[in-house]
């Protein structure tokens, strides 16, 4: 039945996931692989975090021109996208490209190594393959992605500084005053970097569930690396209510 496989499944994503937990032991081989992992898919995400980050600035300001002007409240632009950037959409987008960039590189790696008997040799190598391929990648989302939504957020504001003083016209001591006064470190900024924190792992763990337990053939591989991009990116929409309720109430 679909609802005892699906019940199946979710107990075997818990178990995965407590697998993850109880092999990450910073031993010098695992900081040497999260090292490594930071680099693969935190810096190497960084160029699509800064050009997405800048178009969404640009055009967060554009649009929030025009509906202020309406209002003559033209002069809390910079709140405007402070408070929107940093509550929402800076955690939510970035986590959405980081999914698309590198989720589904975790998937892909995990299923072809799946594909390839590679999880199986260290198996026999009487090398565990949760904390040799998974716990790494884990951590290193959870460390990079909130990283990346600062660099997001840094890079959406810088645009809208440009557009809004240079092209709009607005008085640029008022635009950073006004971002001063209206964004909060603990109530914006820390709370954006947790939900972040909690997006890199789900989208870390949706991920390499999927992929470790791929089918082993390329059809399975490419099949498993959609399926991980979908449910990450649903899963961590549906987390971001969940926090967004309980944090901003």
């Amino acid at each position: 039945m679909p609802f005892a496989a699906a019940t199946r499944s979710l107990g075997r994503a818990g178990l995965f996931s407590l697998s993850v937990l109880r092999a990450s032991v910073p031993t010098r081989d695992f900081l040497a692989e999260l090292t490594r992992e930071i680099y693969k898919i935190g810096a190497r995400t960084l160029p699509i975090i800064a050009v997405g980050g800048a178009f969404v600035g640009l055009v967060l300001t554009l649009q929030g021109y025009r509906t202020l002007a309406r209002f003559g409240a033209s002069n809390s632009l910079s709140t405007l996208l402070g408070l929107s950037l940093y509550r929402e959409l800076g955690p939510v987008l970035t986590a959405l490209l980081f999914i698309g960039r590198a989720g589904s590189s975790i998937a892909a790696e995990l299923g072809l190594m799946r594909a390839t008997d590679q999880i199986t040799a260290l198996g026999l190598m009487a090398i565990d393959p949760v904390k040799k391929a998974v716990a790494p990648r884990f951590w290193a989302a959870v460390i990079t992605v909130p990283l990346l939504t600062a660099f997001f957020c840094s890079f959406a504001i810088a645009a809208s500084y440009l557009e809004a003083v240079h092209v709009i016209g607005l008085d640029p001591g008022y635009f950073w005053s006004a971002l001063k006064d209206n964004v909060d470190l603990v109530d914006d900024y820390c709370v954006a970097f947790l939900k972040s924190a909690i997006f890199g792992g789900t989208a870390a763990l949706v991920a390499a569930y999927v992929g470790y337990h791929a089918e082993p053939t390329i059809e399975g591989t490419s099949i498993a690396t959609t399926r991980a991009v979908v449910n990450a990116s649903l899963l961590m929409l549906m987390f971001n209510f969940v926090l967004s309720a309980f944090l901003f109430h």
